[in-house]
């Protein structure tokens, strides 16, 4: 049995037994406050400490997935200046700790600085972004030590039904909020059939969890392109930091493939793309996750990373504003470049929005400390972001809330190298166009 399967199989027999770990701890505390209280030693300091709200954030802040968090100290910063007073709950206020780790992009360092805060930290909320590298992990620690997790930035299946997530029962204490591969398909194939191609696709997927989702051959992007008319071209995975794509290149040369697609991290799409031009591959279309989400990774390709495309989930004039802070998307973005002179990235609005759930979820708890408070005050949340509308009611399984996805492109120009303007809404007709698609040329 691998570890994953023990940790659901310990999950399981913790219901049948009716004690849960978390409720065994409580008595456990119980029986030694009593204690205390019997033998006069130490009980009093331990009622006249004020309580505090932690919250424990976890994101690859160095690695290869490190792009994904460049943001985060700037985010973080006005965060805690805006709880710099504390989160009141009824008719008491309480200050706030935020305990950050940083995950290196390694998926057995997030589940060992998750563990750190759900053991040591005692954090109330756990709260987890960017890849399923780190959000996972992440979550089946959470889940096993029942801790109320809310998780972002991975499309919902790879983080669902890797950690073993049916359709009718999933988890108890991890959620989460972003799009999903059935968005991102959707998106690209409209982009895709706004320009004339042979319908050739090909697929560049690594052996990681966002690469065998985007591939898998029942819940990826093959069947969806076979009914939508398209050929899917897919030579296998491939290992991440690889410095040598020729056997993908070969197949999609034979192929005649007009359309690439996949879903890889910034350094390997670099090496594909230098490769490609060397050897001969020239698509019409490039729509790449991941790998070309951040300004930093188009720059690095010169002027070879002109009209590529990516799906996009936040930007700049996106019409959702903070429920924190009252910011714009606009604003928060400028925001962000006025402090740093950085171009603004798209998971400024996904960590931004995580800490809004944290703090509406928190102010509407019944019971400070109680672990099924504060999930039930989550399931119950319903709140406009700025990155949409996040409710747990209407999700394509209860553990999901899904926001809105649309497609750009990068073009050259603008205040920075490059700028990524949207050119296809279809999914979310209310974030605006900014051009029309383009082929590569």
């Amino acid at each position: 049995m691998n570890d994953k399967n023990k940790n659901h199989e310990t999950i399981r027999q913790q219901e049948k037994s009716g004690v849960s770990r978390r409720g065994f701890l409580k008595l456990s505390g119980g029986l030694f406050a009593g204690a205390a209280i019997v033998s006069g030693f130490g009980a009093a300091p331990a009622f006249a400490r004020q309580r505090t709200i932690k919250f424990g954030y976890v994101s690859p802040q160095t690695g290869p997935l490190a792009p994904f968090a460049e943001a985060d100290s700037y985010i973080l910063k006005g965060i805690r200046e805006k709880l710099k007073n504390g989160i009141t709950i009824g008719s008491r206020t309480y200050p706030v700790e935020i305990i950050v780790k940083d995950s290196q992009s390694n998926p057995n360092r997030a589940a060992e600085v998750a563990s750190e805060l759900i053991l040591s930290d005692e954090v109330d909320l756990m709260l987890v972004s960017s890849t399923p590298e780190t959000t996972n992990p992440v979550s089946d620690q959470c889940e096993i030590n029942e801790v109320p997790c809310i998780s972002t930035v991975a499309p919902w299946q790879p983080w669902y039904f890797t950690r073993g997530g049916d359709m009718s029962n999933g988890f108890q204490w991890t959620y989460h909020f972003f799009w999903g591969l059935e968005d991102v398909i959707s998106t690209y194939t409209s982009m895709w059939e706004s320009l004339s191609t042979n319908k050739v696709v090909a697929g560049l997927f690594p052996n990681d969890g966002d690469g065998n989702a985007w591939g898998d051959k029942e819940r990826g992007f093959a069947p969806v392109l076979d009914k939508k008319g398209f050929r899917l071209v897919d030579p296998g995975r491939f290992q991440a930091m690889t410095d040598d794509f020729s056997a993908q290149l070969s197949a999609f040369k034979q192929a005649e493939a007009e359309i690439l697609t996949g879903v890889v991290i910034p350094p390997d799409f670099t090496t594909f793309w230098s490769q490609a031009k060397q050897q001969g591959f020239r698509p019409k279309i490039a729509s790449i996750g991941k790998g070309l989400l951040f300004p930093s990774a188009v720059e690095s390709l010169g002027e070879a990373g002109h009209n590529l495309s990516t799906e996009v989930w936040w930007s700049p004039t996106h019409p959702f504003s903070s429920s924190l802070t009252g910011e714009s998307s606009l604003e928060l973005a400028t925001g962000f470049t006025r402090s740093t002179g950085k171009q603004w990235t798209q998971p400024i609005g996904f960590v931004h929005a995580l800490f809004e759930l944290a703090v509406d979820i928190m102010q509407r708890v019944e019971a400070l400390g109680e672990p099924d408070a504060v999930r039930d005050a989550l399931l119950a949340t319903d709140l406009d972001t700025v990155v949409g509308n996040v409710s747990w009611k209407n999700g394509p399984v209860k553990n999901v809330a899904k926001t809105p996805l649309v497609g750009g492109q990068w073009r050259l120009g603008g205040d920075f190298t490059y700028d990524l303007v949207i050119t296809n809404n279809e999914g979310a007709p209310n974030i605006p166009i900014g051009s029309d698609m383009q082929t590569l040329g």
